[in-house]
């Protein structure tokens, strides 16, 4: 038997959607924080040196996080061809509007302090508050857009057509979507500052991440709400093989009301992740009242997990629905990668994903402890 035989092609396209999952929410809660910082960096800091306190938080850290979506593109990339050719081409303004974002987060980490003038250092921590708030943003309206279809379309040949504009995206309900991806970040990127940061940038950090899990609360809600009430889900209603060659347009797809929630009425299990993201949210409020940052990040992280499962959740087996042609709709059995490229993909994860989790674990280790505002000034310390 040839080795890659041993897991059968329809549990390697789960297993692939499953990784993908993990992929993104490793990247939504490690490097979530870094974004969720940026974002409260004007707001929670209002002198040079807590400006410091809050950037040294993250300084040494955004790099490694942020590994975590450079993994999950290149998963879509391997495993998903058509939702890569598909997203990257289609969503590729709002792309480039996330890419200039995070660009701003490195320069502004080295040239910052340069030099003292007050106006260029209130500058690039702007620039820094820009590079938090735009990708947090956006990357919640492509999941509002997910959610309600994507207008591209595939013709014979399998060649994408995609129809739509960049300011059709920015629709009230992706908008929505976008509001709760920036709350659940600050929400988050609060918790940790509270756990890292010392002194009043630690105060005003815990009480804006309190205000943040209890916004995320209630726009998670009102999206489950929007989604039952106003967004048409979309069902497979012919024969589709797990097993078979990828082509999207080997099947029949109708949209429905309500459709996206009925994957929970079928796997009632799948409930527990709206129910983690409420909870979790509501845990995070608690301990950060109580003046426990850690449980309050673990809480935080739990909530960004239960809600971007339940999404994953909702779509399945739906990749990227289409809102132009709805039987080019990618799903999990119709647009991965062959069978050996996914067993090959997979070998590479069992080995590789251990190692950048050790070795991550190591650096947060070696990193432990608060940033004073003392240690910030110190120039040995060689601190942003």
């Amino acid at each position: 038997m040839i080795l890659h035989e041993l897991i059968s092609y329809d549990v390697l396209r789960v297993i692939w959607w499953l990784l993908l999952g993990v992929l993104l929410i490793g990247f939504a809660v490690t490097d979530g924080f870094d974004l969720g910082v940026g974002t409260l960096l004007p707001f929670v800091a209002r002198t040079d040196v807590e400006r410091r306190v809050a950037i040294n938080t993250i300084g040494p850290v955004w790099e490694g996080n942020q590994v975590w979506l450079i993994l999950g593109g290149g998963a879509i990339f391997a495993a998903w061809p058509p939702l890569y050719a598909v997203s990257f081409s289609g969503f590729y303004l709002a792309m480039f509007a996330i890419l200039f974002a995070l660009i701003l987060r490195p320069v502004g980490f080295k040239y910052r302090s340069k030099r003292e003038d007050p106006r260029w250092r209130s500058a690039w921590d702007w620039a820094l508050f820009v590079g938090g708030f735009v990708p947090a943003l956006i990357f919640g309206v492509a999941i509002g857009n997910v959610l309600r279809g994507v207008p591209f379309r595939l013709d014979g040949d399998l060649r994408i057509f995609y129809d739509g504009t960049f300011f059709g995206l920015l629709n009230p309900y992706a908008l929505l979507c976008g509001l709760v991806s920036v709350a659940m970040l600050v929400m988050h990127g609060g918790a940790w500052l509270a756990f890292k940061a010392d002194g009043m940038v630690a105060v005003r950090a815990r009480g804006f991440a309190s205000a943040a899990a209890l916004a995320t609360i209630a726009l998670f809600a009102l999206g489950g709400l929007g989604l039952w009430q106003f967004v048409d889900g979309y069902q497979v209603t012919s024969a589709l093989s797990a097993t078979g060659p990828s082509n999207p347009l080997g099947k029949t797809v109708a949209t429905a009301h309500g459709a996206w929630l009925d994957n929970y009425a079928l796997r009632p299990w799948t409930i527990a992740a709206p129910a983690l993201g409420f909870a979790g949210a509501l845990l995070a409020f608690a301990l950060l009242r109580a003046r426990k940052p850690l449980a309050a990040l673990l809480a935080s992280g739990l909530s960004i997990a239960g809600i971007i499962l339940t999404v994953g959740f909702a779509i399945f087996p739906f990749l990227l629905p289409s809102s132009a042609d709805p039987r080019a709709s990618l799903t999990v059995w119709d647009a991965s990668s062959s069978h050996m490229t996914l067993f090959i993909m997979l070998v590479c994860a069992v080995i590789f994903v251990p190692i950048i989790l050790a070795y991550t674990s190591w650096v947060y280790y070696v990193l432990r402890g608060k940033v004073t505002e003392a240690g910030v000034t110190d120039a040995s310390k060689h601190a942003y």
